[in-house]
């Protein structure tokens, strides 16, 4: 159908003449109200940007000397950001002397490491950049998925009773 016509026909129905396809050959248009157009084509947008998961890298901060109270609590806020979806940037922050014994620090995040291991693959292994110490671990989504089904039971009470 020629542009002419199809503009003829959009003006009697009193409506507009929208091109829905540029890149196809011929281009496709459509006799709709552009209003309404707009309206949906903004709406597929913002569902498909609700789609979308933003991934953050969230920090966490140790010392060579910590604690184990709180030790085990960035631990525990580790697990969650990766239960979350989020990768998490593990540093380490040595200070003066520290500096002499890296194994220290490496042993800090080899603990860290067995404690989150189910759950979170390492994406940076360790390194040491100045007098920091960094890793970076994102979640594991084949060992989250694992950790979330529930076992099989191997409960035989009804087949094993005896009177």
């Amino acid at each position: 159908m020629s542009t002419e016509d199809a503009l003829a026909r959009a003006r009697a129905a009193e409506l507009d003449l929208v091109e829905v396809a540029a890149q196809a050959d011929p281009p496709v248009c459509r006799i709709m109200d552009y209003g309404k157009f707009r309206y949906e084509e903004a709406q597929r947008l913002k569902e498909s940007r609700k789609k979308t998961i933003q991934i953050t890298t969230k920090e966490v901060k140790f010392r060579p000397k910590i604690g184990k109270g709180d030790f085990d609590t960035k631990v525990r806020h580790m697990l969650e950001f990766l239960e979350e979806g989020h990768k998490v940037k593990v540093s380490l922050q040595f200070r003066g002397r520290e500096m002499a014994h890296p194994e220290l620090g490496k042993k800090v995040l080899d603990e860290v490491l067995e404690q989150l291991g189910p759950i979170a693959r390492v994406d940076t292994e360790p390194r040491l950049d100045g007098r920091s110490m960094t890793m970076v671990l994102s979640p594991d989504k084949k060992a989250a998925a694992n950790a979330k089904k529930p076992a099989p039971s191997t409960n035989n009470s009804n087949s094993t009773k005896t009177a």
